[in-house]
């Protein structure tokens, strides 16, 4: 198959174009490397930098002309601004990438016949939920803008599937962990600010007390479903979620153990969460604090029956067996990130 990757120098990205290679596909990948690093694309059988064009999934001239050009079997749509406070204090920003952009290749997908389009969503749709764990067709719409943009794309993609009878998947990914996860950002995701930490000796701060829970799944898992749904007809929503939470403190006790660190962590009040962001606290309406509060203390369990019953999947790699190849690949990455530096 020919299968187009968007988003494809960033951390899933990367890996899924990876996976998609390995299995003999012809796999091209685009990125506007706002988010994305080409770090993410060197493998040790492949380095993808060649096979990845310089291209945002907004373009109305050079993305059609890509389109016509090699006929695309599949199409992963894994672009977006995925970081939480990014798309708050930015909601043009995150409506045109993540929503926007999403329709635009809804389009062209339609127009040139590509037999399926997955899009990577998101379980953060899921944060005003009170039962769990949480399934498919139940939920009550979110509040924030990321996963706003995210539900909004949903929308499009049912339409679209039931206006043209095109066949689309939306996986709903939980938090998802790995190797070349971004460890440098403003706002790391927690597993990858952890492990940094870690590395460098420093005390990591958290935010409130530690025992908010959240459902974990590791990226090799996340790509092994997203590789099975693309023979589904019409339009499905597929949680990507362990069906296991655990909980800040407990997976930093694992990580500490891993590492062989004695290091306690610092707790900060849930407001601290977004301190990097005046710009949300300013202006005619600031932020409510309320709203902050249940972001950072927000408990998430996403039920997967669906995806096991249906595509005959289950996530195989335990969060020790995780943890433990984060820990090696970022470390390493480190390593070699700080040994450039010294030779500057």
């Amino acid at each position: 198959m020919k299968v187009l990757v968007t988003g494809a120098a960033g951390f899933i990205g990367g890996q899924l174009c990876h996976a998609l290679w390995k299995r003999g596909d012809t796999v091209i990948g685009i990125d506007n490397f706002s988010y994305g690093n080409l770090d993410n694309l060197h493998f040790d059988d492949h380095d993808f930098a060649a096979d990845v064009l310089h291209m945002d999934i907004r373009d109305r001239e050079k993305l059609p002309a890509l389109f016509e050009q090699e006929h695309f079997d599949v199409v992963y749509n894994i672009a977006g601004i995925a970081p939480l406070p990014d798309c708050q204090s930015d909601p043009v920003e995150a409506v045109s990438v993540n929503t926007m952009g999403l329709v635009n290749l809804l389009e062209l997908c339609r127009r040139t016949g590509v037999k399926h389009l997955v899009q990577a969503s998101t379980n953060a749709m899921y944060e005003n939920e009170t039962e769990f764990p949480t399934v498919e067709d139940k939920f009550n719409p979110p509040t924030l803008i990321y996963p706003n943009t995210k539900y909004c794309a949903e929308q499009f993609c049912r339409s679209f599937a039931t206006t043209y009878n095109m066949n689309v998947t939306c996986l709903r990914f939980a938090n998802v962990y790995g190797p070349h996860i971004d460890c440098l950002r403003k706002q790391p995701p927690f597993v990858g600010y952890m492990i940094r930490e870690l590395y460098y000796d420093r005390v990591p701060e958290f935010h409130s007390d530690g025992n908010q829970r959240r459902d974990y799944i590791y990226v090799d898992d996340l790509i092994d479903l997203a590789l099975r749904v693309t023979d589904r007809k019409s339009f499905d929503a597929v949680n990507v979620s362990s069906n296991t939470n655990y909980s800040v403190r407990e997976l930093y006790a694992i990580a500490c153990r891993l590492m062989h660190k004695d290091i306690p962590a610092k707790y900060w009040d849930t407001a601290h969460y977004w301190s990097k962001y005046p710009e949300l606290y300013g202006g005619a309406y600031g932020i409510r604090p309320e709203i902050l509060d249940h972001e950072v203390n927000k408990y998430s369990l996403c039920d997967n029956t669906h995806a096991k019953e249906l595509y005959g999947w289950q996530p195989q790699v335990s969060i020790e067996e995780g943890l433990a190849r984060v820990i090696e690949n970022e470390c390493a990455m480190l390593a070699v990130r700080d040994a450039a530096a010294a030779k500057e």
